[in-house]
């Protein structure tokens, strides 16, 4: 089965590509591009989420792929949601990860929380391929807590291979100069999400999120899942927006969502 990688702030396709390598391995084959703004795709006067699932679509067209999983994470969920929502004909599968969605909050905030520090971040380091790098040396648990919206204690007591993750997720931002568009245009695509037509999504759907995670997304990932029928919602205790910890156990439980739809056995799935 073809998987559609739809990459997150600071991405491109090289994040998808380091992403789902374990999907690879285990014999599904991965698109990833680079997504407005980011690396050497260019910025379109629209480059809004309805714009880049389109250019999704015009994407697998030229690939002559006609349905596909598509799995969004983080600021990449907005463009996933749409194109489950317009293309359910191409649509096999819609996975949802960390994803920046719509949720009601109590106080009618912004559905996405900011971390302590982004905005510092956003006005410093990811200014300046220098800067971003030298503060990936200096000041590294600033930068997991503003970047990648992940409590730095919860990386210090993970194992070797997860702290060289995360490390490795940092680094992989640089250089920052070839994606800083597409950072400020995610910046203003997450800060008005509307909210879909949820239930209106007939593709299986599977949503997974962390409680700790900075940006908020736990609750806008459990409420969409909640309003698409038959949606599965996967949360995690601990671990940040980056999943600490819970890297082999997501790619099995997507592993196993993906294998379902290509057997055939689509029974109803439950909420964890």
């Amino acid at each position: 089965m073809p998987i559609l990688v739809v990459h997150g702030a600071g991405g491109g396709f090289d994040q998808g590509l380091r992403f789902a390598a374990p999907l690879a391995e285990r014999g599904f084959r991965i698109v990833a591009m680079s997504r407005f703004g980011y690396l050497r795709t260019p910025l379109p006067n629209d480059a809004s989420a309805e714009a880049q699932a389109a250019a999704h679509v015009c994407l697998l067209d030229a690939l002559h792929i006609r349905r596909i999983a598509i799995i969004g994470a983080s600021a990449g969920a907005p463009s996933s949601m749409l194109f489950a929502l317009r293309y359910p004909e191409r649509t096999v599968a819609l996975i949802l990860l960390v994803p920046a969605a719509y949720v009601p909050r109590p106080d009618h905030g912004a559905p996405l929380k900011v971390a302590p520090g982004t905005e510092l971040a956003f006005n410093t380091a990811l200014r300046s391929d220098f800067v971003l790098w030298a503060a990936t040396r200096v000041a590294r648990r600033t930068l997991v807590q503003a970047l990648l919206a992940t409590p730095p204690q919860v990386v210090d007591a993970a194992s070797p291979a997860e702290q060289e993750r995360v490390a490795m997720m940092l680094e992989s931002i640089l250089p920052v100069s070839a994606r800083r568009l597409g950072l400020k245009n995610d910046a203003a695509v997450t800060s008005t999400l509307p909210r879909y037509d949820l239930e209106h999504i007939v593709a299986p759907t599977l949503a997974i999120s962390v409680a700790d995670d900075l940006f908020g997304t736990f609750d806008a990932a459990r409420y969409t899942a909640e309003h698409i029928v038959g949606a599965r919602f996967i949360g995690y205790p601990n671990g940040g927006h980056v999943l600490v910890g819970h890297q082999e156990d997501v790619f099995k439980q997507i592993a196993t969502f993906l294998s379902l739809r290509e057997t055939g056995d689509v029974s109803p799935t439950t909420a964890d």
